[in-house]
């Protein structure tokens, strides 16, 4: 029998086995969160905009916590909002970058919601400090399941945005799901690369891979024994002089006052040791170049993590932007666009500290393609 007639007919009678199954947000499975309901972000709150604590399940029946920005005097309105879900960066919480980003995108017109990803934040899941190239591009997925069935939302206008290491994740969404019209990756990490090769790929080694999977199998061993998970650790409270420029970086942000919040992984004790293993074996960006909706990828100039956005803007279009045209500070193929920040490094794009982040390229993004 062909593949592809075994798999429909596989398809087909799980189909037929699973018509009375209910969706997880309908049928008891999605979880009862408490979520804070004070002002908590790292940034201010903006005047022009409503907001609001919201929660929606995923397919593996995980409730996410979300805060949704609206348009201020939308309310009662016959409105139908372009909508965008906003995540990241990767161990980082609502409360941090991608809250900043919904807020200002809502400024400009967009419903938004900014959400915790499965296992991190005021989302549910257990363990926590758990991460999955599967689970969390699913987390974006669920997102478009929600705001696709709101009844202020056009579900034919709906965009993501990823930040840092779900940059990744969104590209991954994107490949998957043609409900996402456009998506963004801002200061974009993959981390499925970065697990498997290391910083700047000089881990690249079969011999290395190796060390990291015999590591984290006895870590599970013990973890199982002890019945707790043991944290990688966040970013370090002090560094040494001879730390890394993006390691100061990303205690500069953090942290400090600037970008500190007690739910973030990154600002405390970290992913689980084991809460990553899975990024070895699971290439998040195999199939990026069969995105047909547009993309925007926005990186630092200066930026450490620049080769990342680099390498994803040619599997997608197969132009290598160290030989391509530039038009100015951008790159362009067809519905797919490399812009460069000038000056920017990694971090520079978590906020608004040193007024990096484009968003004029970004709302005129979004409203060219989810108009």
């Amino acid at each position: 029998m062909k593949r592809t007639m075994f798999v429909s007919l596989l398809l087909g009678s799980m189909l037929m086995a699973c018509t009375e199954i209910k969706h997880p947000s309908k049928n008891g499975y999605a979880q009862e969160l408490k979520l804070t309901q004070e002002w908590d972000k790292v940034f201010a709150k903006s005047k022009k905009v409503d907001h609001k604590k919201v929660t929606f399940a995923n397919r593996y029946g995980i409730t996410l916590a979300a805060d949704m920005y609206i348009p201020k005097d939308s309310a009662g309105k016959a409105t139908k909002f372009a909508a965008i879900a906003v995540c990241g960066p990767f161990g980082a919480v609502k409360e941090q970058s991608s809250g900043l980003y919904a807020q200002h995108m809502a400024e400009s017109g967009f419903l938004t919601i900014a959400f915790d990803p499965s296992f991190t934040g005021e989302s549910g899941g257990e363990p926590r400090r758990m991460a999955s190239p599967d689970i969390n591009t699913e987390d974006f997925l669920a997102a478009v399941d929600y705001l696709s069935n709101l009844e202020n939302v056009d579900p034919e206008r709906i965009g993501i945005i990823g930040i840092c290491g779900w940059g990744g994740m969104a590209l991954s969404a994107a490949a998957l799901d043609p409900r996402i019209k456009a998506t963004v990756a801002s200061t974009m990490y993959d981390m499925s690369r970065i697990a498997a090769k290391g910083y700047f790929d000089m881990e690249d080694s079969r011999e290395i891979r190796m060390q990291q999977r015999k590591m984290m199998a006895r870590q599970r061993t013990e973890d199982y024994k002890n019945g707790t998970y043991l944290r990688a650790g966040g970013v370090p409270d002090t560094l040494s002089a001879d730390a890394s420029s993006f390691l100061k970086h990303y205690h500069d942000y953090y942290k400090t006052s600037r970008g500190y919040h007690a739910r973030s992984g990154n600002s405390n004790d970290g992913w689980n040791v084991v809460g990553t293993q899975s990024f070895l074996n699971y290439p998040l960006l195999a199939y990026a170049d069969e995105i047909e909706s547009p993309v925007l990828l926005i990186h630092g100039e200066k930026a450490h993590s620049r080769y990342f956005s680099e390498h994803a803007f040619e599997q997608m279009t197969g132009k290598n932007p160290k030989t391509a045209v530039w038009s100015g500070n951008s790159l362009f193929s067809d519905n797919k666009e490399f812009m460069l920040v000038p000056g920017a490094y990694h971090t520079d794009l978590y906020d608004d500290f040193f007024q990096k982040i484009p968003y004029g390229k970004l709302e005129q993004f979004f409203k060219e393609y989810l108009k």
